[in-house]
This record gives structure tokens, C-alpha cells and sequence, in this order.
């Protein structure tokens, strides 16, 4: 190309196709304040509903792994076995949180971008090491919107955080009076409750920062008007090959018309202009059929050819013009047109049966009822 598109301005929006390769090479927008967001939205509820089920767990585990019989003492493997026990029965405890926090963990990222596997994603990029690139990163946009997000975190969470500790001190200072399964309740209860409202709070920080990455990710797929031109040429094919693959296809066409010519039973000419091939079989056909139709060159052609194989040829001028622009390749002759057909067809076999005979030749039909219309070339619905 002689154009030069580093240089044009990437002004026009991206197409689909530009959308759908950065997306197989993993360029998606991703917020991961909104991710994290989810996260510890999810986690506080399961921790608030979960309460009283972890403290139950946890007094369980206490008690089981701080009791130890006589022949447990005396036993090497015997803390092994207790500490495996122990660490299974926490495992089995914490699943239920594991499992949500994984099926959030999966499920965040397609609420932004959709699911994007891509290998040269992972792959390493050591321009990310060039301390020059980082550094103007540290003053771009991106990096300012970085700055403002973490300052907005540290204000946020600082904020919640203090009122919700506030709120909750009398509960606090009060835990040291309860019993202990009563004082991991409410301990797990507080602690839900305070990720639950600090996770609230980021959701302000997740409804400015998604909308940022879907514009900047936007903002860097953008295209300049060449590359849509190239774009659209690409997809749409070379017109040069597609003309040649067009020109290809009618002369196959053609060639494939040619040789129904000597099948049909008349060529119904104009005479020089229009020529058209009629075939009729009463035992497969329930009208005539049009085998080919052409004009000027490839009308005087199928004369030709039909002069090569002894095709008659009647001269009807009204009626060639009315089937070629009425009937297509392959199919039948429109009804208003059965009877002027149907006399062509009858005074061809009468001198087909006249020849073989020695007969008499039968009179040329004339005023064929050709309605004026589609003498004149204009189509009628059938």
C-alpha cells in the first residue's frame, strides 16, 4: 500500500471482526474492581449465613484436637492422625465458602468482555520491562485513573470501615462475656457484615471503573478509515477475482444452456434479436418448458446450434420477446401464453408428419394471441 495508516487518526469505531481477533488474543476489557467487588460481596453473605455453622465447626475441632486419652500419649502417629482429622474436618467445613467464592471467581469476568482463552495472552512480553514505557504509562490516562481508583479505596474502605467499628464497638468490647461458641458467632457475624457494607461501598468504585475499561479498550481498538476499507475489501474478496469467478460461472451456465438446445422441439426467434428453445413431453411435462433463451450474439448462437442438430426455427417476434422476458431458464411458459405456444408446437409436428409422409405442408399459424403486454417485454405475474 502507498498509504502510510500509522499516520491517518484511528477516528472510525471498531467492526466486529476487529472486536472478535482482540478477543482471541485476550484483549477484553476487564474491571477488576467490579471482580473484586463480587468477591467480597459473595464471601460476607456466605460468612453471615454461615455463622452459627462455623462456630459449631470451629468449637468442634478445639475440642477434638486439644483432647487426647491415655493411649493417644503413648501413640507416635497419633497427633498426625489428629491434626489430618482436623485439617479434613475444616476443609469439609469451609467448602461451602470455597465453592462460592470459585463460582464468583468464574462467573465476574464474562460480566465484562465475555470468556477469552487466548495462549499470546500468557505468553511473555519483554517491552513490559522497558522502564521508558512504564514510565509513561505512570502519566497516562491509565495511570491516572489507577491513582484516583486507589485513593477512592483507601477513602472508601478508611470511611465504612470506621463508622462500621463505631457502630459495633459496645458488641465488641461486649464478646468477652459470652461463651465461646456464642463469641465465634457473633465474630463471624460482624465480620460479614463489615466486608459486607465496605463491599457495598466499592460498588461506586466498580460503576466508575467498568464503564473506563470498556471505553479504553474501545479507545485502543479503534481504526483508521484505510484499515476499514482494507477490512471491508478482505471480507468481501479481491472484485477483480470475484469478476473473473462471476464471468467463470456464466460461461459454465452458458456452455450448460448450449446443450439443451438440440433437445428442444422449436426456436422461436424475433428474428435476429431474441431466440428462445422450447421443449414439450406430454408424459413428463404438464406445459412447455423454456431449455435457453439469449439475445443478439448468443440468440444468433442458439440458432447455430439448432440449425447443427435440424431444431426447426418459427419466426414469431411477438411471442420470443413475450417468453424471454417472461420465463426463466428451467421452467414453464406462463399460461397466458399456452395457446400461442400450443400452435407453434402443433404446425411443427403437422410438417414433421408432413415431411415423413409426402404430404403437404400445413399453413404458417399467424396472429398468435400474444397479449400486448408481454409482447412488448414486460413481465406478468403467472
Amino acid at each position: 500500500m502507498a498509504d502510510n495508516t500509522s499516520d491517518q487518526e484511528k477516528t472510525e469505531q471498531p467492526t466486529a471482526k476487529r472486536r472478535a481477533d482482540a478477543k482471541k488474543d485476550g484483549q477484553v476489557p476487564r474491571s477488576r474492581e467490579l471482580n473484586t467487588t463480587l468477591m467480597l460481596m459473595a464471601g460476607s453473605v456466605a460468612l453471615i449465613s454461615m455463622g452459627d455453622s462455623l462456630g459449631d465447626g470451629l468449637k468442634q475441632l478445639m475440642v477434638s484436637g486439644l483432647r487426647l486419652d491415655r493411649k493417644q500419649i503413648f501413640e507416635p502417629s497419633a497427633m498426625l492422625t489428629t491434626i489430618a482429622d482436623s485439617l479434613f474436618a475444616a476443609f469439609t467445613m469451609l467448602l461451602p465458602l470455597i465453592m462460592l467464592l470459585v463460582i464468583v471467581a468464574i462467573i465476574s469476568p464474562a460480566l465484562l468482555g465475555g470468556y477469552s482463552f487466548s495462549g499470546k495472552a500468557l505468553a511473555p512480553k519483554f517491552s513490559k520491562l522497558d522502564p521508558i514505557k512504564g514510565m509513561k504509562k505512570l502519566f497516562s490516562v491509565n495511570g491516572l485513573m489507577e491513582l484516583v481508583k486507589a485513593l477512592l479505596k483507601v477513602l472508601l474502605i478508611g470511611t465504612v470501615a470506621f463508622f462500621v467499628i463505631w457502630s459495633q464497638l459496645d458488641t465488641l468490647m461486649g464478646l468477652g462475656t459470652l461463651d465461646f461458641r456464642e463469641t465465634f458467632s457473633r465474630s463471624v457475624e460482624i465480620v460479614g457484615w463489615t466486608f459486607l457494607l465496605i463491599s457495598s461501598s466499592l460498588i461506586v468504585l466498580a460503576a466508575i471503573d467498568a464503564p473506563f475499561q470498556i471505553w479504553q479498550n474501545t479507545k485502543k481498538l479503534k481504526m483508521t478509515k484505510q484499515e476499514v476499507k482494507d477490512e471491508n475489501k478482505n471480507a468481501e474478496g479481491d472484485p477483480e477475482l470475484k469478476g473473473k469467478i462471476r464471468m467463470m460461472q456464466q460461461e459454465m451456465a452458458m456452455r450448460r444452456m448450449m446443450q439443451e438446445v438440440p433437445k428442444a422441439d422449436v426456436i422461436v426467434t424475433n428474428p435476429t434479436h431474441y431466440a428462445v428453445a422450447i421443449k414439450y413431453d406430454e408424459k413428463q411435462m404438464s406445459a412447455p418448458r423454456l431449455l435457453a433463451k439469449g439475445h443478439d450474439e448468443v440468440a444468433a448462437r442458439i440458432r447455430e446450434i439448432a440449425e447443427e442438430h435440424n431444431v426447426p426455427l418459427f419466426e414469431a417476434p411477438p411471442l420470443a420477446r413475450a417468453i424471454y422476458f417472461t420465463t426463466d431458464l428451467d421452467q414453464e411458459i406462463p399460461t397466458t401464453l399456452y395457446q400461442a405456444v400450443a400452435m407453434v408446437l402443433a404446425y411443427i409436428y403437422q410438417i414433421r408428419v408432413a415431411t415423413e409422409h409426402g404430404l403437404d405442408l400445413p399453413e404458417v399459424p399467424v396472429d398468435l394471441p400474444v397479449p400486448d403486454d408481454l409482447a412488448n417485454g414486460k413481465k406478468r405475474k403467472r
